[in-house]
């Protein structure tokens, strides 16, 4: 009888993960084909793209199949023993409800960290890989749109407009190239061109034949015969140092580090106001305290302060989302064997529901407070909390029933 509670955790934890698995694929791919995958094609990627996409793509998707799946497979599983009577027997044979519960417990508890990897393994390998791809994919893009409506915008600062494309030949391209500081867009006409793109230096590459050219500045010139214009795309793959990047977009392993660094600047910032305030005052000029200079150092201090907030908050954040499995868990796993049915989706409705009213207005809510400072960054796990003590609440009905 002492193996009993071996053999049934065994059971029970098998049956779980059967459960997770094929729902964790079938709620991912759901995910990828309906959300990602019509966007992907929505913004002009062609079919090779999307395939190259989908290893960047796959833990993007399962930062939200994890809690999704988890608790779909706990409802399924302890919801069925307790309509077939399995829990009521192995509660009459002197065996404590909290051995059911203990399978779900430590299965939440392994998958938790591993939802917390993924997320990171998103931010840090996921995002930049997808910029990579269509930033390679830029060319392919321009001649899909330009044939079907001659005219392509891109986001990384430029415009195309044809007259028509016959093969890879662009009849009577417009290239307008915008973003170019004080000296204003650039913009090209030729009476015919070519794209192909340079993936060693990130440059779109624009052969064209006559062409005229004219800056912001007014400035007009005519080149006959045939010329290269090169258009940096470097910036669009998203290497940008740790201090330029948002907190949200920084892998957990450079978020301490940011932080002492951000903490410096904030700090360094600071001092540059007080000198301010104090020179201002030495010379007698209390009026140019709050002038455009000092405007200029309070608001430089102000969004210091609110990132640093922000990289203080960020790692509850991510740790949150993560551990939001086993507290799903924790609420599924005892709510499933009161509700006493073997409807699948019936018992997953009411274990996810409640949840999803409750839990995620909260978790924003603490999450908000916390990224403006008006919280400690551990307010984020207010939901986590939340949805701890109420499966407390709903065990101890397990234990007395």
């Amino acid at each position: 009888m002492s193996l009993l509670p071996t053999r049934l955790t065994r059971y029970i934890l098998i049956e779980i993960l059967k459960i997770f698995v094929v729902a964790l694929v079938a709620m991912t791919m759901l995910i990828l084909m309906i959300g990602v995958g019509r966007e992907l094609l929505r913004r002009g990627l062609g079919i090779v793209s999307v395939v190259q996409l989908l290893p960047y793509v796959l833990p993007i998707a399962l930062q939200f199949s994890f809690p999704a799946t988890a608790l779909f497979s706990i409802c399924c599983v302890y919801g069925r023993m307790a309509a077939d009577g399995e829990v009521s027997t192995v509660k009459a044979s002197g065996i404590s409800p909290l051995k059911l519960l203990q399978p779900a417990l430590i299965f939440a508890a392994l998958l938790s960290p591993i939802a917390v990897y993924v997320s990171d393994l998103a931010v840090s390998w996921g995002k930049p890989g997808i910029n990579r791809v269509v930033l390679m994919s830029v060319e392919d893009i321009a001649y899909r749109v330009l044939r079907a409506q001659h005219s392509f915008t891109s986001d990384h600062g430029f415009s195309i407009h044809v007259h028509d494309v016959e093969g890879q030949t662009l009849v009577q391209p417009t290239v307008t190239v915008h973003n170019r500081g004080s000296d204003g867009p650039m913009k090209l006409t030729a009476r015919s061109g070519r794209l192909s793109l340079d993936p060693e230096t990130s440059h779109l590459v624009l052969q064209v034949v006559d062409s005229q050219i004219e800056t912001g500045q007014g400035i007009q010139g005519i080149v006959p015969g045939e010329i290269e214009y090169k258009i940096p795309l470097a910036e669009a793959m998203g290497d940008k140092a740790p201090k330029d990047q948002s907190p949200s977009s920084l892998p957990l392993r450079l978020i301490g580090s940011e932080r002492l660094h951000q903490d410096a600047r904030t700090h360094a910032a600071a001092g540059q106001l007080a000198a301010h305030v104090g020179f201002m005052i030495l010379m007698s000029r209390p009026e140019k305290i709050a002038g455009s200079e000092g405007q200029r150092i309070e608001d430089s201090v102000r969004q210091s302060k609110r990132r640093l907030t922000r990289l203080h908050a960020e790692p509850w954040r991510r740790w949150a989302e993560g551990f939001s499995c086993f507290f799903f868990v924790i609420v599924g796993a005892p709510l499933a064997m009161i509700a006493r049915t073997s409807d699948y989706w019936t018992t997953f409705g009411i274990c996810f529901l409640p949840i999803l009213i409750l839990y995620y207005p909260l978790f924003i809510f603490g999450l908000e407070q916390a990224k403006d400072g008006l919280i400690p960054p551990y307010g984020v796990w207010l939901g986590n909390v939340v949805l701890c003590l109420i499966g407390m609440a709903l065990i101890a009905r397990v234990r007395r029933y």
